[in-house]
């Protein structure tokens, strides 16, 4: 049997991936249509600013966002989670309460990061962007934390609704908004010309603030009206003596933050470690390689939370062989898209990157041929923390992602200044194909051992 009737005969007989395909179309066409207006957008900023220049506003960009996440938790998690095992007891007090514990710390958290990213923008500006004059850039994207202050309980909160539709028209606008104002600058300084590099780079950042200051406030202002038609005007009167494991929560909350922690510095600071082991420029050529494979991402991203919300009900329920059934099938899916879209960017990607974005960001095609069997691999299995987090398991995935992110930092400070980007690109591919690869035959071992051992269960709920 082909691949093609493999899959037409899995989507025929199985109800729960139809479930979860129906689920992650909605974020999968708006996300299909921002990757197009990403890639695009990204070309016009690579005309507009230059590599280098591209470079640093990545650099500026990703500082911002990593700070955030060093200090705040992955309260869409603790969410989905906590919420949702809540209203399935019927015990809507308890919902309200998670929410607003969730969203009170969240709160405090972007407020503390805002502040943190205003302290350190001198410093970032000679460590990571190589010139102290651009420092206020550096305070001008804080904003955006301004805009997210509730982004993650929100999240959480439509993903227990399954408002995914909702969520998918808020991300394809935001793309609208930034491939709006980075457009509209390109046409500006085509026609009209002499634009400063200072101006071009304040319309690239005002473009993306745009972008993520909607999305920020469409979300928390969506998730707020759900709560109010799920729980009642009041729920956040709720008093937080309500939640029955304060302790369960935060250890939840915590190990989620320590995984964010541990992919902030093995996965996320790339731009910044570039930025100050080689320079702007080659933090521009890896971006270019991510724009283009940004699509294949946002193709299957859709897929990850929809499937987090299955797994988490198949495990409660102790329906292995359908859970074991659902994973075989995702990956399925997954590898057909990534090995078309992923095969057919390794054969074309030598001409097209030099026609796209010009002749001085060639030297980005074997930076992306390195990293799409890193993210390939991460794609194909994306599953496997949600698996974990379903089973209650959070800390072996934190574990395994430390002990592998560890070896790639300490490599990249190594060998990064000696051989350059290529390096660099590989040690990351080879971190997401050790590491993932890891915690998803651990997860699958855990369903094993709970299949065939009743008494794990029972401890479990007890």
């Amino acid at each position: 049997m082909n691949l093609r009737s493999r899959l037409l005969s899995i989507w025929q007989e199985d109800a729960l991936i139809r479930r979860v395909v129906r689920n992650s179309s909605y974020l999968f066409g708006s996300n299909s249509l921002s990757a197009v207006l990403s890639l695009v957008q990204g070309i016009l900023a690579v005309r507009l600013l230059g590599v280098a220049d591209w470079g640093l506003v990545v650099v500026i960009t990703t500082f911002a966002v990593n700070v955030n996440r060093l200090l705040t938790f992955r309260m869409s998690e603790v969410v989905v989670k906590h919420m949702g095992a809540a209203l399935t007891a019927g015990k809507k007090d308890e919902a309200a309460a998670v929410v607003k514990a969730a969203g009170l710390v969240e709160t405090a958290m972007s407020v503390l990061a805002f502040l943190v990213v205003l302290a350190l923008a001198p410093w970032a500006a000679v460590r990571f962007g190589n010139d102290p004059q651009t420092a206020h850039w550096f305070s001008l994207y804080g904003i955006i934390l301004l805009g997210n202050l509730l982004y993650e309980t929100s999240t959480g909160v439509l993903q227990v609704t399954r408002r995914f539709n909702r969520q998918a028209g808020i991300k394809l606008t935001q793309s609208v908004i930034t491939f709006g104002v980075v457009g509209a600058a390109f046409l500006i300084n085509l026609w009209a010309g002499g634009l400063s590099q200072s101006t071009l780079i304040f319309y690239a950042l005002t473009a993306y603030i745009l972008g993520k200051v909607y999305d920020g406030l469409s979300i928390t202002i969506l998730a707020l009206c759900e709560l109010k038609d799920l729980l009642g005007p009041g729920w956040w009167r709720v008093p937080l003596d309500t939640l029955p494991d304060k302790r369960g929560m935060a250890f939840f909350a915590l190990n989620t933050n320590l995984n964010g922690t541990v992919n902030l510095f093995v996965r996320d600071n790339i731009p910044l470690y570039m930025g100050s082991l080689l320079g702007t420029t080659e933090v521009g050529y890896f971006n270019i390689a991510m724009k283009l494979i940004t699509p294949i991402l946002l193709i299957l991203d859709p897929f990850i939370w929809p499937t987090y919300v299955e797994i988490t009900d198949g495990v409660a329920a102790q329906k292995w062989a359908e859970t074991r059934r659902l994973l075989k099938r995702v990956s399925l899916i997954a590898a057909g898209v990534v090995g078309t879209l992923g095969g057919g960017l390794a054969l074309v990607g030598w001409w097209l990157i030099p026609a796209l974005y010009g002749a001085d960001a060639a030297s980005a095609y074997p930076v992306l041929l390195i990293l799409l069997a890193g993210y390939g691999v991460a794609n194909i299995l994306q599953w496997n923390r949600p698996l974990l987090l379903a089973l209650g398991r959070p800390q072996v995935q934190v574990a395994a992602s430390a002990l592998v992110g560890a070896a790639e930092v300490a490599l990249i400070f190594w060998l990064v200044p000696r051989y350059g980007y290529l390096m660099m690109a590989a040690i990351l591919s080879g971190y997401f194909i050790l590491s993932i690869g890891f915690i998803a035959w651990r997860g699958l071992r855990e369903i094993r051992q709970r299949e065939n051992s009743p008494e794990i269960n029972e401890d479990e709920q007890r």
